[in-house]
């Protein structure tokens, strides 16, 4: 993937991002990730139903590397049972890390497989996978 791809990936999901916008639904489990370094505090929502996420939401403030891995992230993950999510999260943390990844698991979210170069970036990108593993936790209440 050249450059300019990667910047008009990640400029469209900042831009339109999909599935934003929370509900008011009790059958959401919830969970908010804030960053220490960067204006990103995001809320999280997700439905999940015999081990499937069904559906995943997303809003609040943040740069537009969160925003846009937020709303690729949603994108990967709804459909997918609880092994294939992890699967999915882990390629991208290991993308993010420098380490060995399957690409075609990711899909459009190559487009930060440089974002190493700037150490800062890191954590805005890796933000919404963090709260992904909040959710993992209380997955085996649901």
């Amino acid at each position: 993937m050249d450059q300019n791809m990667k910047k008009m990936i990640m400029l469209e999901h900042y831009s339109n991002p999909l599935n934003k916008g929370l509900l008011d639904d009790e059958s959401y489990v919830k969970v908010n990730m804030n960053s220490e370094t960067c204006i990103d505090n995001l809320d999280f929502m997700y439905k999940i139903e015999d081990n499937i996420i069904k559906d995943i939401k997303f809003d609040g403030e943040a740069c537009a590397i969160s925003t846009s891995s937020a709303s690729i992230m949603t994108e990967l993950l709804i459909g997918k049972t609880k092994e294939e999510a992890i699967n999915i999260m882990n390629n991208f943390i290991n993308m993010i890390e420098e380490k060995p990844y399957d690409e075609e698991v990711l899909k459009e979210a190559n487009c930060y497989d440089e974002i190493y170069k700037q150490p800062n970036r890191k954590k805005c990108a890796l933000l919404p996978y963090e709260g992904f593993k909040k959710i993992l936790i209380k997955w085996k209440e649901i």
